[in-house]
């Protein structure tokens, strides 16, 4: 995987969950090219999050996803555990530090990298709408206009009319995630300075809402259907099915993971 592709891996996953925070553990960033995790890091695209409070257990070969335990010990320290409940010669499974180290990333993080790219004052602002965030005053050869991020089960950036999926202006170079400045100048300046004309309606962002709830209540009942027919699978197995499918509309099996079961 090169480093574009996976970026853009990482903010279709924030776009599926409308810009809420997705989260990334330490197995994930491994598979990763390391110049990319270093980069993302660097440059604030991830953040640590909070350690995982589950885990996929390896006392056995069905890989189950278990609640972790993480007592205080006498002496301070801490020591995690999955108690398998599945086996009765399997008890406590150590889990190591590392493996509940998380990173996430979310729509303000998404924003902040774009304005510093392009050398904009950000905002900080939230639109009407839910899912459009304001990133910053943009500068085209003939005006400034406002730039928008908007996730709606994309990321997208909206200039007045226009807009342009994100994941089209990512460049990586000299070991950097930057943008194509050039496309979002072009953008400012054909854009009109109506703030009506970059926000979108609320009733199409209620119909993406709709849409983006009814793409992940097909794959809840597809889980629950996997789960009758094939029980004792890690819900990784299960993703992995169903992002074979037509329902999956091209989502990666982690993105279906996480809202599989909601």
């Amino acid at each position: 995987m090169k480093p574009v592709d996976t970026l853009i891996e990482l903010l279709d996953r924030v776009g599926a969950n409308l810009g809420a925070p997705v989260l990334v553990n330490d197995d994930d960033l491994h598979q990763w090219p390391s110049e990319a995790v270093k980069a993302m890091q660097s440059q604030r695209l991830v953040t640590k999050a909070r350690p995982a409070s589950s885990a996929i257990c390896h006392g056995c070969e069905q890989q189950c996803v278990m609640p972790v335990h993480t007592p205080l010990a006498a002496a301070g320290s801490k020591a995690s555990f999955i108690v398998c409940d599945k086996r009765s010669d399997i008890n406590r499974v150590p889990v190591s530090a590392s493996r509940l180290i998380q990173w996430q990333c979310n729509a303000e993080l998404v924003c902040g990298f774009i304005a510093a790219r392009l050398g904009l004052r950000r905002t900080g602002r939230q639109t009407a709408n839910a899912d459009l965030w304001e990133i910053g005053f943009a500068s085209g050869n003939k005006r400034r206009q406002m730039l928008c991020l908007e996730a709606d089960g994309g990321l997208t950036l909206v200039v007045g009319g226009n807009k342009v999926p994100l994941a089209e202006l990512i460049i990586f170079c000299d070991g950097q995630y930057s943008l194509d400045g050039a496309i979002i100048r072009r953008m400012v300046d054909a854009a009109t300075t109506a703030d009506s004309r970059y926000t979108p309606s609320q009733v199409k962002r209620e119909a993406r809402k709709l849409k983006t709830q009814a793409l992940h209540a097909s794959w809840q009942k597809k889980y629950r259907e996997l789960k009758r027919s094939k029980p004792g699978r890690p819900d990784t197995w299960y993703a992995q099915q169903i992002a074979k499918m037509e329902i999956a509309q091209n989502r990666n099996p982690e993105t279906i993971r996480k809202n599989m079961k909601k």
